[in-house]
């Protein structure tokens, strides 16, 4: 799954990367070393811009909320639990099947984190004597320093309590699309620990390589099955995982000390 990531690009860069053309300003997000559910991310997406005499897509840079409400939802509530839709079953899924066929974006990340439970903690937790264990999280990113890309979904949602000129009338949200997670061993393994990210977690956030960047947002591509064939995961090898301080856990720790990198795990791990 992906329930924490790492965003701190400056949106000058990513327009750049990823070759936009319009980003607004006043959407401009801070850097993010802990980015939670219900925050908002930026998003590269491609439609006509709003109000727009000329309907052709255009690719744009976007702050959305993280938590996909669908269009039919009665109250936006149940976002928080939309953060990941999963690769093998979203095109069957009522949430996620119709923002799969037209709306699909990319979420741009230095990377995620994911928690591995400790060897004792593991042990109290399956004998019941200990119902929250102490987990390692672990940071997990492309090896060459490059964007990591994920696949997401984006929504929209009208709050039928306000007026239609309200700025909050309309809410844009999102979800990270996830597929099984790599079991061949990664680009750079820590010096103990994890080989494999399948070793880390079952899932992970399926990240889009450049060459499949455009035909992912084309939103004139529209067959499900031609769609269901970009949810290929890239190529083995090309990420690295390594442990950090457990203070990324607390949502409230926020800063670049959150990603360096620890000579060993603070928790002992199951590796």
């Amino acid at each position: 799954m992906c329930g924490r990531y790492a965003a701190s690009r400056r949106p000058e860069d990513l327009a750049g990367l990823f070759e936009v053309e319009k980003w607004e300003p006043e959407e401009t997000l801070a850097p993010d070393w802990n980015v939670a559910p219900t925050k908002e991310v930026y998003a590269i997406l491609e439609r006509p811009v709003k109000d727009a005499e000329d309907r052709s897509p255009v690719r744009q840079l976007r702050a959305l909320k993280w938590g996909l409400v669908p269009s039919w939802a009665k109250s936006p509530e149940g976002g928080a639990r939309m953060i990941n839709a999963r690769a093998e079953t979203l095109h069957e899924k009522p949430s996620f099947r119709r923002p799969f066929a037209a709306r699909r974006c990319i979420l741009p990340a230095d990377g995620y984190y994911e928690w591995v439970t400790g060897v004792t903690e593991r042990e109290l937790e399956v004998e019941g004597k200990k119902k929250r264990p102490r987990k390692q999280p672990y940071f997990v990113t492309p090896s060459d320093g490059s964007v990591f890309a994920m696949a997401g979904l984006y929504e929209f949602w009208r709050d039928r309590t306000l007026a239609d000129e309200h700025p909050q009338a309309w809410w844009v949200t999102c979800s990270v699309i996830t597929t099984e997670a790599e079991t061949g061993p990664l680009g750079v393994a820590p010096a103990e620990g994890p080989r494999s990210l399948s070793d880390i977690h079952p899932r992970m956030p399926l990240m889009l390589t450049p060459d499949r960047w455009d035909a992912w947002l084309d939103p004139s591509r529209t067959d499900v099955e031609e769609l269901r064939g970009m949810l290929e995961a890239p190529p083995g090898g090309l990420m690295r995982a390594y442990p950090v301080t457990t203070a990324v856990s607390n949502v409230r720790n926020n800063g670049p000390e959150l990603l360096e990198e620890l000579a060993a795990p603070e928790v002992g791990t199951l590796f």
